[in-house]
């Protein structure tokens, strides 16, 4: 008699997808935000406070190596795309079209609300901004006086600036630069790898930061602000439901719900994150997924990472120059109007991708004549603001590529059109979580997970 070795392998249970943890961590954050400022309870406080802090530390932890050997290693890769100069010349001029309506949006939704209005502030409220921008220092600050100073102090368009002088050096060495170019796209491959691990750790960080966000601020200053909150908002979410849908469907001629379905996850990262750069690893990914070619994407996203910013560059100050004008009771003209879309699609490079939008808005300000007390009217409500205004910074960046490479004709329009899985699921590498453990379970023939759908 033969005895039956049948037996059924242990089936792990599916992960959650990436979205679906996001969402969970913003409901358990608003929360226990909520309690926390309800019950006065400041252990909890402190404790949303660090975890939403480690978070943050921990992206901000790569941004100056991940910047610098994403853009040299971006700039030597064009060398093995067809027409190189003209595919970065079509990512910028799209940059600045996308930009220009962004900050069009802006304007009227500005002019038409009057956000300044019935708020109860006065010049009195405001302060001067601990940084500042104007044109000179934007000028001068681009280059760095050592190599050393703008990784110390995290001053990203500088980083931009030697990597891309690095990278075109390197073009022009050839062979002799190989061993460096190795080294880069090995330290850069490294960095992704750490960076996609405290991206794993989003949900958490996402419970830390709304709920801080909550406990400390409350709905009282939101409801002081609120015009001018509503306005950032509705203005972030025409740009983002409205133009780019639109611009995929007229311009690239693809299916904008594709584009959300890949994009998403790298949007919500941005929204918790409130980093571009520290989004960025992901943002690629995304990219490529929607059929881009990587070669143009290792280029277009950390590229776009570091200026393109339709969110904090373009409606946000827009809107926030309006504001501070009615405040301080300033007349503006069109040709104050028109200075500032100038400066929102020129000067987007100096908010550099990290958290916050103050450089971008002190240049708008000092360029147009209004007071920079106007900045410290804004500061308490910018946490709250710069969470919409990344996402669509990050949306941007990735939008931008699959419109060039749709009219260049080098988009993998059955890579775009079949898109579902949400990378973080899958891995940096396209790797199901699974996977990285492959080598423990090599032994077992059971079931692997299958990456959840988005």
């Amino acid at each position: 008699m033969s005895v039956s070795t049948n037996t059924q392998s242990f089936k792990l249970p599916v992960r959650a997808p990436f979205w679906a943890q996001i969402l969970a961590g913003l409901v358990l954050g608003v929360l226990l935000g909520w309690l926390a400022r309800s019950q006065d309870l400041s252990w909890l406080v402190t404790t949303l406070e660090k975890v939403g802090g480690t978070f943050i530390g921990l992206l901000k932890l790569a941004v100056a190596p991940l910047v610098f050997f994403a853009i040299l290693v971006s700039v030597t890769n064009l060398r093995k795309v067809d027409n190189a100069a003209r595919l970065a010349s079509r990512t910028l001029l799209w940059f600045m079209i996308t930009s220009l309506i962004a900050v069009a949006i802006g304007l009227v939704i500005g002019l038409v609300t009057n956000p300044g209005a019935g708020t109860g502030l006065t010049p009195a409220d405001g302060s001067l901004p601990e940084r500042t921008g104007s044109w000179i220092d934007f000028l001068t600050g681009i280059v760095p006086t050592d190599v050393i100073t703008p990784f110390t102090e995290l001053n990203v368009l500088q980083i931009v600036f030697m990597a891309v002088v690095a990278g075109v050096a390197a073009l022009r060495l050839g062979e002799k630069a190989q061993p460096v170019l190795a080294l880069s796209e090995s330290v850069l491959a490294l960095l992704q790898r750490a960076l996609w691990w405290v991206i794993r750790l989003a949900p958490l960080g996402t419970a830390g930061l709304i709920g801080n966000a909550i406990a400390t601020y409350g709905w009282d200053l939101i409801g002081q602000y609120a015009t001018f909150t509503a306005d950032v908002y509705i203005g972030c979410a025409i740009v983002l439901f409205g133009v780019y849908p639109a611009l995929l469907a007229t311009v690239a001629k693809v299916n904008p719900v594709q584009f959300f379905k890949g994009a998403w996850p790298a949007i919500q990262l941005a929204f918790v994150s409130r980093s571009s750069v520290g989004t960025m690893p992901l943002t690629q990914k995304v990219t490529e997924r929607l059929g881009v070619p990587k070669e143009y994407a290792s280029f277009a996203v950390p590229f776009g990472a570091t200026t393109k910013m339709d969110g904090c560059a373009a409606i946000y100050p827009a809107i926030a120059a309006i504001f501070v004008a009615q405040i301080f009771d300033v007349r503006l003209g069109v040709g104050d109007y028109l200075l500032i879309a100038f400066v929102s699609v020129v000067g987007s490079a100096a908010t550099a991708g990290l958290t916050g939008a103050t450089v971008m808005l002190t240049l708008t300000l000092s360029t147009l004549g209004l007071p920079m007390e106007g900045v410290g009217l804004l500061l308490a409500i910018d946490p709250v603001l710069d969470m919409i205004r990344t996402a669509v910074n990050v949306a941007g960046q990735a939008l931008v590529p699959v419109i060039v490479s749709a009219r260049e004709g080098l988009l993998d329009r059955a890579a775009y059109d079949s898109v579902h899985a949400s990378p973080v699921d899958e891995g940096p590498a396209g790797e199901s979580p699974a996977d990285e453990t492959a080598d423990d379970e090599a032994a077992d023939d059971g079931p692997r997970r299958v990456p959840a759908a988005v």
